[in-house]
């Protein structure tokens, strides 16, 4: 598995549907790729947002990333949507789990 983690906070003066369109159809389209296994996104009352995905590899994770149409959104991100980011990458996530 690899996972990625994308630490975020929107500019102020965001035009908010254009960005939950654009966050709407790359949620679509992520999920269509191969080796995607699945995707969630968190808000904490500060306004910072944490988004996890899961890949089955690394080079799942990295052709997402290049997509051509995801390339593109990521760049109105940089330019319109996001004050600020991190994205956080592992290959060998260390995983336990406790019931279902």
């Amino acid at each position: 598995m690899f996972l990625v983690v994308f630490r975020n906070r929107k500019r102020a003066d965001i035009n908010a549907a254009a960005y939950s369109a654009d966050a709407t159809r790359m949620e679509a389209l992520a999920r269509a790729q191969p080796g995607f296994l699945s995707f969630k996104s968190y808000a904490a009352e500060d306004g910072e947002v944490v988004a996890i995905s899961e890949w089955g590899d690394e080079a799942s994770a990295r052709e997402w990333g290049r997509h051509a149409e995801h390339a593109e959104v990521q760049g109105r991100g940089r330019e319109e949507y996001y004050e600020s980011y991190t994205l956080f990458t592992c290959d060998a996530p260390r995983v336990r789990r406790f019931g279902g």
